[in-house]
């Protein structure tokens, strides 16, 4: 059966096309986004939703969603998904960060030569049949400093523009290296510096804890006299009042916002303060071009997605490309089984899971992986979960997670390894991938075995003394399980040794406590993994 995708928001055509080309069925109903009960009524018959910034997913809306696997944003913001819920329920939140960086960073640049010579208000004041040469006194940008704060794929932009328009550019991002910033043409500093040295200061930063009211009141108070800044990133990045007195009192020379606190913005302090004062209505991504090249981007993101498996700008998942999706896919299953069986033989709650990548897989998509190791490992105790949700309860639950890549260390060209800690014990089990593409157990507790993995598994543990493949196969027999194979391994003889069946179905609890009642066993433990 096709996926099926409501566009809730006006999306281009075009991209509607791209849905059905790629055998997505999809209903366009733009007015619903803003239709909460009908969002509400017929949310649960979709697979994926597109939309744009009118529609509000919350978590009313995802509780409700009981159907939905991908949330498809055109644009960058995505303040309107309740990403966390989304994340819980295992939905994946993409946007498209780079159909409208273009647009966005040239809106920048034309709200600061607007600001820096009052076009705006020039423009009025000419065309209320005035004639205010001298009122409009403006500032060249040529060798004035522009601060840029957050260098991303916008900001980036903006430093190049200014760049051009012979500014000098320094930046402040904390995931800026040296490097990077040399090869830009930019200085890169902190944020104090910054403050003190521009005469023209952009914001390029997402609204986070840690950015919400980035220029305070401390900090424009630290800038220096006459400086200029502008916000066409997210309202809340600015301290309106703290900079609507800093306008009044002379401090700051003009400001220049496509973007407040509080949208629509029917009425802000920035309103009314002067000719030095640019304000539009959130204008940064309005361009046709990339309107139309959003829209196209999330539509083939999705569609990508929801019939090939491959991720991409997704916000709460490792991307996955469609190139290496077919790749990962057998590593992915077998990192689920890996985490599926840790999850089933360890009782005691799990302090700690170290994953470790040997080999090729090294070289792959690691943090996909790793998500499918914590999905197969929460799955074992919570059913529905995927690789979206995992990492989230995994990380309520306090579960330490840390990953390892070495180069080649044995026999197999690659192997992935899941070592368990919980208060009592220190488990591992390890797996590969054979060139069938079938995923293979090749160690569990340091003991080497070769497993094939089936939907039903039993795993025991034992001294290796003589009797007890023999216990084992009259106590199936009498059960009337089935077993269709068989591995043993042991770390030396008369030592430790375990053991691996595959059966036909799951195993009864009856068997497993005669297996445990026999004294022959140390541990029997019927397993289920997703096939």
């Amino acid at each position: 059966m096709a996926p099926r995708v409501l566009v809730s928001d006006k999306l281009s055509p075009t991209a509607v096309d791209i849905f059905k080309n790629y055998g997505v069925e999809v209903d366009y109903l733009p007015d619903v986004g803003k239709d909460k009960d009908k969002l509400l009524e017929i949310i649960g018959q979709y697979d994926g939703l597109a939309i744009r910034s009118a529609t509000k997913v919350t978590e009313k809306v995802i509780e409700a969603a009981t159907n939905l696997k991908v949330i498809g944003r055109a644009g960058i913001g995505v303040d309107n998904v309740d990403i966390p819920a989304a994340s819980r329920k295992g939905i994946i939140v993409m946007n498209t960060p780079f159909g409208n960086s273009i647009t966005t960073a040239e809106h920048a640049i034309s709200l600061m030569l607007a600001c820096a010579r009052q076009i705006p208000a020039a423009d009025a004041s000419t065309k209320a049949g005035k004639w205010e040469k001298s009122k409009f006194m403006g500032v060249e940008l040529t060798n004035k400093t522009l601060g840029v704060i957050g260098a991303g794929n916008i900001g980036g932009i903006v430093c190049d523009r200014a760049r051009g328009l012979r500014m000098k550019v320094v930046a402040y991002d904390p995931f800026l290296s040296h490097e990077k910033a040399d090869k830009m043409g930019v200085e890169k500093v902190e944020l104090d510096e910054l403050l003190t040295r521009a005469d023209f200061i952009t914001l390029h930063v997402p609204l986070t804890d840690k950015t919400r009211n980035i220029l305070s009141r401390e900090a424009i108070a630290k800038m220096k006299n006459g400086v200029r800044i502008i916000n066409c990133a997210r309202g809340g990045l600015v301290d309106e009042e703290a900079l609507a007195d800093a306008i009044k009192a002379g401090k700051v020379a003009g400001a220049a916002f496509d973007v407040f606190s509080e949208e629509p913005a029917k009425d802000n302090v920035l309103f009314g303060l002067g000719d030095n004062v640019v304000c539009t209505p959130h204008l940064g991504a309005a361009t046709s071009e990339a309107q139309e090249n959003v829209a196209l981007q999330v539509a083939e993101q999705m569609s990508e997605y929801l019939m090939k498996g491959a991720v991409s700008n997704a916000l709460n998942m490792p991307s996955i490309s469609a190139e290496e999706a077919p790749i990962l896919t057998p590593f992915v299953k077998l990192a689920e089984h890996l985490g599926a069986f840790a999850g089933q033989v360890t009782e005691d709650p799990i302090k700690k899971v170290e994953i470790i990548y040997d080999g090729r897989v090294a070289g792959m998509n690691t943090k996909a992986l790793t998500s499918a190791v914590i999905a197969g490992l929460i799955r074992s105790v919570v059913s529905g979960v995927n690789m979206v949700s995992a990492p989230v309860m995994a990380k309520e639950r306090g579960i330490q997670i840390s990953e390892t890549t070495q180069d080649k260390s044995g026999v197999y060209d690659s192997y992935i390894k899941v070592k368990i800690e919980t208060e009592q014990h220190e488990r591992s089990v390890a797996g590969t991938v054979f060139s069938d593409g079938k995923p293979r157990f090749i160690q569990i507790k340091g003991i080497n075995l070769d497993a094939d993995i089936g939907r039903y598994m039993v795993y025991t543990t034992n001294e290796d003394v003589p009797g007890v493949i023999g216990t084992l196969g009259s106590m199936f027999g009498e059960a009337g399980v089935n077993i269709a194979n068989f591995s043993l391994g042991r770390d030396k003889q008369r030592g430790d040794a375990i053991a691996l069946l595959y059966v036909d179905e799951l195993a009864p609890d009856s068997l497993i406590s005669k297996l445990l009642a026999s004294g022959k066993f140390k541990r029997a433990k019927a397993l289920e993994f997703e096939i």
